[in-house]
């Protein structure tokens, strides 16, 4: 009989068994989502050097209580009770403190899923902003191929509104849904390598209905934004987010973001960060 590893020691399971189809799965997450780097190809963006940063306790807010519909909870529990991860807090701009969770070290990066497109769209402002990306342009000007696929008679604005008339759903739990097609084309699902993400992209057709009537959630827009903000600007997204965003921003910590057989950035959801970087860009927002 063997002894356990330190892997299994730590997180209860082994490495062996964090997989494409189980790593976003409980409890194999508690690794995964800090090191998704090691199940998913992805792009290194990164910090400028001298940015390493101390942990700052939240002190006595673990025992405040909050309230809620049908009772009160100490932050502490809730933390443990909701999977929390980590946490930064800051008030007025000023640093309150972080917490995380023990199988979560300080300043691990950790995978931040939808708030991808955010920052996503924060990048297109600026490049709008900086002249080099029009939002009333129609999708081909930037991507002719798209001619004929859902996107075809689309505008930039359309894409970045989620008002395309796309014909796809988010079907999370169908294996046989073009949603897992999709989540095969970025590598984030087992099976994928023969079709890319763009690829992917544009064979979805559009609906009848024209396109900027109806807001439908669908995350291929984001990702069509990155490919977008290629064509636009002649760079890569990794490129992108370190001169316009990750460098000025004076963030402390590397960054990541998935990509595809290609290359092609998962902007919709495969960006990972530390807490208290992502709280820099809320505070980036918050200041205007």
């Amino acid at each position: 009989m063997t002894g356990k590893t330190a892997f299994e020691t730590q997180y209860g399971f082994a490495r062996k068994d964090v997989r494409l189809e189980t790593w976003r799965l409980s409890p194999f997450n508690r690794w995964s989502f800090q090191n998704v780097g090691e199940l998913v190809p992805s792009a290194h963006v990164a910090a400028a050097p001298g940015g390493e940063e101390q942990a700052k306790s939240v002190g006595t807010l673990l025992e405040e209580k909050v309230s809620f519909a049908g009772g009160s909870e100490t932050v502490g529990n809730f933390l443990k009770r909701s999977d929390t991860d980590g946490l930064t807090i800051l008030r007025g701009g000023k640093l309150v403190g972080d917490w995380s969770a023990p199988h979560m070290p300080f300043g691990a990066r950790h995978i931040i899923f939808s708030i991808s497109k955010s920052v996503t769209a924060i990048l297109v402002g600026i490049l709008e902003g900086e002249g080099l990306f029009d939002p009333n342009a129609p999708v081909t000007h930037y991507i002719p191929e798209a001619k004929g696929s859902g996107y075809g008679d689309a505008s930039v604005r359309d894409v970045l509104d989620m008002t395309v008339s796309l014909d796809f759903e988010e079907a999370y739990l169908d294996p046989e849904s073009a949603f897992a097609r999709y989540r095969r084309s970025t590598l984030w699902n087992p099976g994928g390598g023969s079709e890319s993400l763009a690829a992917f992209l544009l064979t979805l057709q559009r609906l009848a209905e024209p396109h900027g009537q109806t807001y439908r959630y669908r995350s291929p827009n984001s990702d069509m934004l990155g490919i977008l903000m290629e064509r636009a600007s002649g760079k890569r997204v990794s490129q992108l987010l370190s001169e316009k965003l990750w460098l000025p921003l004076g963030a402390a910590s590397d960054m990541s973001v998935t990509v595809d057989i290609e290359g092609t950035a998962r902007t919709a959801g495969g960006m990972s960060m530390t807490p208290r970087d992502l709280a820099r860009i809320g505070e980036m927002m918050r200041q205007g």
